[in-house]
Formats: C-alpha cells, structure tokens, sequence
C-alpha cells in the first residue's frame, strides 16, 4: 500500500506543480484575477530574484520529488534504509514551501491592496507534501 501511494506521488506532485495554488488580482472592480502556480510564480522568479528562485525551486520542486523518489527506491530495495533520516529531512524543507505560500498570502492581504483567494492547487501541494511525511514516517515504522 504504500509502494503505491508513493508511486502516486511522482504523478501527483507535478500535477501540484501546475495546479493554480492562489488568485491575485488588485482589489478594485473590473480587474480580474490571474491564477498562480508554482511553476507560473517560479518563472516570475528567476526574472526578478535568481537566489529565492534557486531556493523555492529546491523546497517546491527537487525536495520533495527527491524524497519521493529515495522512498521508492527503499520500497523497492534498491536503497538501504538508512537513507531515511535525509529523507525525513527534505520532506520538511518541502513543507517549508508550504508555509511561504501561506506568508505570501497573509502579507499580501494585510496590505489591503489586493485580492487573493487560495485555489484548489494550494491544497493539492499540501497534501502531496503532507501524504510523502506521512509515508516516509509509516516506512521508517517499519
């Protein structure tokens, strides 16, 4: 059961990656919102800030595929168990990803100038990173 969930995850996770995970738009009428992805605010990224580009595309993207793909190795014995405290370890630098999406939102609706709403991607990504937590925890029980 868990060599599939986790199998599910290498879909999944790119699934996330470009599912809409908020909508901004500024906050005055006839101004519509324009979805947000990770990959979408990572290509904003690189043309502003290379050095947080470089670190959100390791939280959001390598981090957790990396982890993923350690534990289906270990489900499949191709890597050895103690391999799965550095796993542990990038399944929460993911998670950190997680929390500097809820920042963003919280900064920019504190300002008051613009309209965000969290869409279903946000919560898709969450889980994924959450489900490759709960995984890596069951392996390690086992």
């Amino acid at each position: 059961m868990l060599k599939l969930a986790n199998l599910a995850l290498l879909v999944v996770f790119p699934l996330a990656w470009f599912a809409p995970l908020l909508r901004a738009g500024i906050d005055l009428p006839l101004f519509g919102t324009e979805e947000i992805s990770v990959i979408s605010g990572l290509q904003s990224l690189w043309e502003t800030d290379v050095a947080l580009a470089l670190l959100v595309t390791f939280l959001a993207v390598f981090a957790p595929y990396m982890k993923t793909i350690g534990l289906a190795l270990i489900h499949f014995g191709q890597l050895r168990r103690r391999v799965l405290p550095v796993l542990e370890i990038l399944g929460k630098l993911a998670m950190a990803d997680v929390f500097l999406i809820a920042l963003y939102v919280v900064i920019a609706k504190g300002i008051g100038l613009a309209r965000i709403e969290v869409a279903w991607g946000l919560y898709l990504f969450s889980a994924a990173v959450l489900a490759s937590i709960a995984i890596s925890h069951l392996t390690a029980k086992r």
